[in-house]
């Protein structure tokens, strides 16, 4: 993935087809030929924000899975739940190239030597192309980023972070646990290491308007960060959210207004960020609201309309500095 530097995007782009975005399914295709099926996988860890290191109940939204309710259990191993999840995909999917994705708690949360076992175990299988770890900019130690710099060498590694805004008065309500240069730092020290570093951001968290969320894409646009997800606010079952929600419900948007606001993100964000998502869909059988979210197939064809009939597209308004 190559940053940004001067291009023209006055004009409407073609090269990214209907999705008139740069998706991560269009990139892959780029690099690879064809998609690859990413397979959710837990790794054992636990988070800081969760064994009282800066937390006990952990972020405000985060389910009893750590935010990795479709990864297997830990009682399998690496190599176990690789399997499981190509046998699932099997008769939807016909490629052969998968992303290992470390999804569940934080996964560079442990001792090195777990760690080193459960990642080096992943990519050995030839058929995963990408290894792919969810984490906290905060559980980056010097030994981990050592860790991440040799596997880079064998096979690419993608680091995600949960940002999910910049104003402190949101972090601090939803319990992220650090503040934001140490994202920054994480952040510098990854690009120097040449990882690709994906960033997670929540819209429509309580209180934060539309200039609040813009905010946080302009700043996103100023580091060397290569792929973004963009998700509404889900509110989960046993989440410390859903007992603020059920005692008094607080604003999330109906679809329109959240493809709206979707739409001036994409307009604002870098061209050359690879979007990896823009809606999410939490498990069914957990989700309390919005309830719209849970029809996937419908949200994104009305979303592709709708970007069409708005003439949205990634960069349209996003100026270089």
């Amino acid at each position: 993935m190559h940053l940004f530097h001067d291009q023209n995007v006055a004009s409407e782009p073609k090269h990214w087809g209907e999705k008139r975005y740069y998706s991560l399914d269009y990139y892959l295709k780029e690099i690879y030929g064809e998609k690859l099926y990413k397979i959710a996988l837990n790794g054992g860890c636990t988070c800081p924000n969760r064994d009282g290191t800066c937390g006990t109940r952990g972020c405000i939204f985060c389910s009893e899975g750590g935010s990795g309710d479709f990864a297997a259990g830990p009682f399998l191993s690496i190599s176990e739940q690789l399997q499981a999840g190509k046998e699932l995909v099997s008769k939807k999917y016909h490629g052969k190239g998968y992303i290992a994705y470390f999804q569940a708690f934080t996964n560079t949360y442990a001792p090195i030597s777990h760690l080193r076992k459960i990642f080096t175990e992943a990519i050995e299988d030839p058929e995963v192309k990408i290894l792919s770890i969810a984490t906290r900019p905060d559980c980056l130690g010097t030994e981990v980023l050592a860790l991440l710099k040799e596997l880079n060498e064998k096979k690419p590694v993608w680091i995600e972070l949960g940002l999910q805004t910049i104003h402190p008065e949101t972090a601090s309500f939803i319990r992220r646990g650090y503040d934001l240069d140490v994202f920054e730092h994480a952040v510098q020290n990854l690009n120097k290491l040449g990882i690709t570093i994906i960033t997670h951001i929540i819209l429509y968290l309580p209180g934060e308007t539309a200039d609040d969320m813009l905010a946080t894409i302009r700043y996103l646009n100023k580091l060397p960060i290569h792929g973004m997800k963009l998700q509404l606010l889900h509110i989960l079952e046993h989440t410390d959210l859903a007992d603020i929600y059920k005692k008094k419900p607080f604003y999330l948007p109906d679809m329109e207004t959240y493809f709206g606001l979707l739409g001036k993100c994409i307009c604002n964000l870098r061209p050359d960020i690879v979007i990896h998502r823009l809606t999410g869909d939490g498990p069914k059988s957990l989700l309390i609201a919005p309830l719209w979210t849970g029809n996937k197939r419908l949200v994104l064809n009305t979303m592709q309309k709708y970007f069409r009939e708005h003439h949205i597209w990634q960069g349209k308004e996003f100026t270089p500095l």
